[in-house]
């Protein structure tokens, strides 16, 4: 058996054969060990039993010349569980479905030990009664009867301990699967700081130019006729940009129709500010600023009326 499989089968061991009225010297295990063709020594085991310590399992040491180590709990007790599945519940890197599956897993995890427990126990009970009874045979027949039961409950004993052993595998793999879900969320984690920070800068900046813009339009509608500024005001709240739309050839550049005659004439004089009689907009003659591009309002998309 390869040495890898070494601290499970310590472990192995020491939950089928020791508790807290007798636990196991490293002599022993080292004996079980070599049973199974596994070679070691004090420190490899040693070493292990501090492993399966370090992985969470209640593995109790009785210091002493001879240190001697025992299983002591032997499952989660339904608290342990409910904080799990509460803390598994509660992780927002996990996602629902993911959360759903592991809090079902535990579960069942739970119901398996509690299961195997109690089966242990009773074939325990079962084998201390059938050895009560073999010092008490008078015959050879109620011997091999005896001895067919013993062997019976064996094959049964053996088949829970790899039921055991699966058990212990799935364990694993979910401790491995939320491993792999903590390093996700790392990773996340960190995209994420560095995207708010990122985010943070720009939402300075853009308050800090929003600002800016505020105080230049405050001061621009300081200088502008308090009737002229109420008229854009109602425009602009009312109409898509610009508000104030050059005029050429008689045809106004936000709404594209061309203005009365007599209109077009008032506005050539430039004497007064005028408004387009179809779209609304303040408008004025291009050629009082020749300079000046003529921006136009955005078209409306076309519909299937159109």
């Amino acid at each position: 058996m390869p040495d890898k499989n070494r601290p499970l089968t310590i472990f192995q061991y020491l939950w089928n054969h020791t508790d807290e009225s007798r636990p196991a010297i490293i002599t022993e295990i080292l004996a079980y060990l070599e049973s199974q063709g596994i070679h070691a020594d004090r420190k490899t085991v040693a070493a292990d039993i501090r492993d399966l310590q370090e992985a969470g399992w209640d593995i109790i040491c009785n210091r002493s010349r001879q240190n001697q180590y025992f299983i002591g709990d032997r499952g989660l007790e339904l608290a342990e569980l409910k904080l799990i599945i509460d803390a598994v519940q509660a992780a927002r890197f996990i996602s629902p479905h993911k959360t759903e599956a592991i809090v079902e897993k535990l579960t069942h995890l739970q119901e398996q030990q509690k299961r195997l427990a109690m089966e242990i126990d009773d074939d325990s009970a079962r084998i201390k009664k059938s050895k009560n009874k073999l010092m008490q045979v008078e015959n050879t027949r109620e011997y091999h009867a005896m001895m067919r039961e013993m062997d019976s409950m064996e094959k049964i004993n053996r088949s829970r301990e790899e039921e055991k052993m699966t058990l212990m595998e799935e364990v694993q793999r979910q401790n491995e699967a939320l491993a792999e879900l903590d390093l996700t969320h790392g990773a996340l984690q960190a995209e994420l700081e560095v995207r708010r920070d990122g985010l943070e800068e720009k939402i300075q900046l853009a308050q800090a130019k929003l600002a800016e813009l505020e105080e230049k339009r405050q001061h621009a509608a300081s200088v502008i006729p308090q009737p002229v500024f109420v008229r854009y005001e109602f425009i602009r709240k009312r109409l898509e940009h610009p508000v104030i739309v050059g005029v050429r050839e008689g045809i106004c550049s936000g709404c594209h129709i061309a203005i009365p005659p007599q209109s077009f004439i008032e506005l050539q004089r430039g004497q007064q500010i005028l408004s387009c009689p179809n779209c609304q907009r303040l408008i004025f003659w291009n050629e009082h600023f020749p300079d000046m591009e003529l921006q136009a309002a955005p078209a409306k998309p076309k519909t299937l009326v159109d």
